[in-house]
């Protein structure tokens, strides 16, 4: 569906990023965008809550980045990326025998790699960030007993983990030009956002990571590959694009799921990591994610996105 709203067209195909540039796991989506050589719109989302015109159509989820086509949402990036490979499967984000390991890969990269990587930002940046982004992301990443003394006496520790992993990284980067060859996959996102991030947050950075030739090599070539075709977008035309749009996904129940959840069941969606409960009604349930139904007054039904993986999944009585 296309109208035209004073100059501008509002697409219900438009691939929205609800983001904000600093987002380093938007980083790994807008990669994806260069691998695909996507066009695609930017609503720059505030970094702390409350975010008045991202709740409506996620229903409370706040973390960053959502993607939006339509009345379609989709949140956490095993979701965005999915989705975004299975629209436009040209060219591939995973090879041919590679499904499994990739996204074996993302438990490594976005789990135990990112939390070592968040522990040194973290501390690198809390002599220059706000008291109040300080409270908010220390509890987010690292749980209601959150310290930055912690953190502090942690920081070698996590700093050699890093060394320990880049070196693999490095190490298998010294015959291919991309992860797993010669054109650039799955793999180099989900690698190469930590190194964007761990070099713009660090201090000594480019210092560090001076050790890893190969790694640095790749890095520029992945930075190459750029972010697609991006225009910005306000916050109100993407919530206007929802109201005009008609949820796309079709419905579906995988009766061999443990949940036993059937099509209609009304549900609360959680991270295991903590965060705003979402409310709705079943949609949709694969092996691998959950869509719900959800209605509110600025935009109407929207169908909201999650993987499986993550999050706690629960029947509201």
């Amino acid at each position: 569906m296309s109208i035209l709203r004073g100059r501008l067209r509002l697409n219900s195909d438009y691939i929205i990023l609800h983001d904000y540039p600093q987002s380093p796991v938007s980083e790994k989506v807008r990669v994806v965008f260069g691998v695909k050589g996507l066009n695609w719109k930017s609503v720059e989302i505030p970094r702390l809550p409350p975010k008045p015109n991202l709740m409506p159509l996620t229903g409370g989820y706040r973390l960053t980045p959502v993607m939006q086509i339509g009345a379609d949402i989709f949140c956490d990036t095993k979701c965005i990326i999915h989705e975004l490979d299975r629209r436009f499967p040209d060219p591939p984000l995973i090879p041919r025998g590679s499904t499994s390991l990739l996204w074996g890969l993302m438990q490594w990269t976005d789990g135990p790699l990112l939390q070592d990587i968040l522990s040194i930002s973290l501390v690198e940046m809390s002599n220059s960030i706000s008291q109040e982004f300080l409270n908010d992301r220390g509890p987010l990443y690292f749980g209601s007993g959150f310290s930055l003394d912690e953190l502090k006496e942690k920081y070698s520790d996590c700093l050699a983990n890093v060394r320990t992993q880049f070196g693999w990284v490095n190490d298998g980067l010294k015959s291919s030009n991309f992860f797993l060859g010669g054109e650039p996959c799955l793999a180099d996102a989900l690698i190469y956002y930590l190194v964007w991030f761990l070099r713009d947050r660090m201090k000594e950075g480019d210092l560090f990571l001076q050790q890893f030739p190969y790694l640095e090599a790749w890095e520029k070539r992945v930075k190459a590959l750029g972010h697609g075709s991006s225009e910005s977008l306000s916050d109100t035309k993407a919530l206007e694009i929802a109201r005009i749009s008609e949820v796309k996904t079709p419905e579906e129940t995988d009766m061999s799921s443990p949940l036993g959840l059937l099509v209609g069941d009304s549900v609360v969606i959680e991270p295991d990591s903590g965060g705003q409960q979402v409310e709705g009604v079943l949609h949709r349930l694969s092996s691998d994610s959950i869509s719900i139904l959800r209605q509110d007054q600025k935009v109407g039904q929207v169908c909201v996105h999650f993987p499986i993986l993550g999050y706690s999944v629960k029947v509201l009585k």
